[in-house]
């Protein structure tokens, strides 16, 4: 990776180059109409979804964004299946069923594109507020809803409650403010990474690390800036000490209001791919230029250190 801060910044607008060209190419259009999801890391929907967490979704090409919303209302399940018997004739049980994290992601990503996802794909936002579990949150696990007492998983959840919060074209419903309440109050219980059935012990160390992209995955940063974001614009308050664990972590990682990835959240996963005109699991996923070059973990990232400051800043005025 480019070191001299002039040869990163070639480095990143060649890279961007590069996506922002194969977004607007024929190829890309195609493996929409192949797969809206698949595969990791590197199809249409990775690269969009990576525009949109660097400010960029203005640059999306708009008919790609209205072909991805296309698919996702004529190839995807509208309903989430507790089991795979649930699963209509003829739909693959994974790749025409949509998780709640891959919908809270698409959608804030498509409403960012100018897509009036809410025309279009009517059964998105309010499936958010129907797969809430009763603890809180969501989870992208089947079983969870097939039992009673499921319980949610804090990666499954943040997407959905970013979808409400962040990207409401019209005033929030009761419903929602509801869910997002419920949603915070789930975030506030843990302590943005303490699990209850546990007695408090941490969720998983990997959220300790903040990451970016994110993509789907959650670190405490993404959830500190929700609960930040909904106490400005619902009007809440942060119960004392809600916080202060995550903000010692964060404070340790970039005391200046500078930070950096210290992982990469799309190491080591495996993914669908085309070969033959047959789609193939367990094939190693791939990355691009522009994920590698703003992925680097020990670099201090622009996006991260905003992220942080606007999360420091909103907090001193709670």
């Amino acid at each position: 990776m480019a070191s001299d801060p002039r040869d990163r910044e070639g480095a990143f607008a060649a890279a961007l180059a590069e996506t922002l060209d194969y977004l607007g190419s024929p190829a890309a259009l195609a493996a929409v109409a192949a797969d809206a999801y698949w595969p990791k890391w590197n199809g249409p929907w990775w690269r969009m979804l990576l525009l949109h967490e660097l400010g960029l979704a203005d640059r999306i090409p708009r008919p790609l964004a209205r072909a991805l919303a296309s698919a996702l209302a004529e190839r995807f399940v509208p309903f989430f299946p507790s089991s795979p018997a649930q699963v209509p004739a003829g739909m693959d049980p994974i790749r025409n069923v949509a998780c709640h994290c891959q919908l809270g992601c698409m959608y804030q990503v498509l409403v960012a594109c100018g897509v009036d996802l809410d025309s279009a794909v009517p059964w998105v936002r309010p499936w958010f507020v129907r797969y809430q579990l009763p603890d809180g949150g969501l989870n992208c696990d089947d079983g969870a809803y097939a039992r009673p007492g499921g319980k949610s998983s804090v990666v499954s959840t943040l997407p959905p409650l970013e979808a409400i919060l962040y990207s409401a074209p019209r005033p929030l419903s009761a419903p929602e403010v509801r869910f997002l309440d419920a949603g915070a109050r789930y975030l506030i219980e843990r302590r943005l990474f303490r699990s209850v059935s546990r007695a408090g012990a941490v969720m998983d160390e990997k959220f300790l690390r903040p990451c970016f992209p994110r993509f789907y995955d959650y670190d405490v940063l993404r959830g500190l800036t929700f609960l930040v974001r909904w106490v400005r614009e619902l009007g809440r308050e942060l119960p004392e000490g809600a916080t202060k664990e995550a903000v010692e972590l964060l404070e340790r990682a970039g005391p200046a209001g500078e930070l950096g990835p210290s992982r990469r959240a799309c190491a080591d996963a495996k993914t669908f791919v085309l070969e033959q005109g047959q789609w193939v699991k367990g094939r190693a996923a791939m990355t691009f230029a522009l994920l590698d070059e703003v992925g680097e973990p020990g670099r201090v990232s622009p996006w991260l250190s905003k992220s942080w400051r606007e999360a420091r800043a909103g907090l001193a005025g709670c």
